[in-house]
């Protein structure tokens, strides 16, 4: 009997993976499935079951959860596809009789109105119908997403985007991942529905002050109207369907879509979330 952890291959997965060996969960109880398996040689390496599985391949989906206690569904990075693939883990999971399946949803999905919400709110809906035990982390924003934009800002001299004065409670990778090993190695998690975000929510506009202060030179927010930030993108080379997802986004934070004041993620891993101060400083470090 296994934890199944999808999506290994990812930067989230890989994480969650390392987050269960550090509670001790012996690695040859732990299966590390994702596509790209040359990934995780260093797992195996260590004792980690690893196994080729992609979301479209119900054969592999099935093979990978063979044997399962537990699954954490993580959501595929294929918008547009994610519900009949998400379908396909559950159904899989469903007919193994697995005690748990976490997903790693969005947060506030059962009030966001943005249409990254949607494929999220769905699968939640099949995990509903599916009648499988489950229980729903509802992630915010990778403080990643921001600290990934420090070179660009530095080059620049400007981060824009289309949020507004709307707060962003975002944390790390490392945290969420944290946060879901807590709940697949715990008791009793089916209908446990945990929103996640960081413990400090902040503005695009503190932000740029964090920016401003790594770099010891102004760094400004230019606030676009949603047309003209997704115009931006696609002429940096984002492809044009995924800058207006990300547009749309940012008009979900200027309405506190992704502001979560739970406190859930810091009582699961059982101590502050990393702040986006301290994730800046450690990007500008690098």
């Amino acid at each position: 009997m296994s934890i199944v952890v999808t999506g290994a291959t990812g930067q989230l997965g890989r994480h969650v993976v390392e987050a269960l060996l550090e509670r001790e969960v012996p690695a040859g109880e732990i299966v590390a499935a994702g596509r790209s398996i040359e990934k995780l040689a260093d797992l195996a390496a260590r004792g980690v079951q690893v196994t080729a599985m992609d979301y479209s391949d119900p054969d592999s989906v099935a093979a990978a959860l063979r044997g399962a206690r537990k699954v954490l569904l993580i959501s595929g990075s294929a918008v547009g596809e994610r519900v009949p693939q998400h379908r396909t883990v559950i159904e899989a999971a469903r007919a193994e009789g697995v005690d748990l399946i976490a997903y790693t949803s969005i947060a506030n999905a059962d009030t966001s109105e943005m249409k990254l919400a949607a494929e999220h709110q769905a699968t939640e809906a099949l995990l509903r119908e599916a009648g499988v035990p489950f229980a729903l982390l509802r992630n915010g924003w990778y403080l990643e997403n921001y600290t990934d934009q420090l070179p660009g800002a530095l080059a620049q001299g400007a981060v824009a985007g289309s949020a507004g004065d709307g707060r962003i409670s975002a944390a790390s990778r490392a945290d969420y991942a944290q946060a879901a090993a807590a709940v697949l190695v715990a008791d009793d998690q089916a209908g446990a529905i945990y929103e996640l975000g960081g413990d400090e929510a902040f503005t695009m506009t503190e932000l740029a002050a964090e920016f401003s202060s790594v770099a010891g030179r102004a760094i400004t927010y230019q606030d676009l109207p949603a047309q003209e930030y997704a115009g931006m993108l696609t002429g940096v080379g984002v492809p044009e369907a995924f800058a207006e997802i990300l547009a749309d986004s940012d008009l979900g934070i200027a309405r506190g879509d992704l502001l979560v004041t739970t406190g859930d993620l810091s009582k699961l891993i059982g101590r502050p979330t990393t702040t986006m101060a301290e994730a800046v400083r450690s990007a500008a470090s690098a």
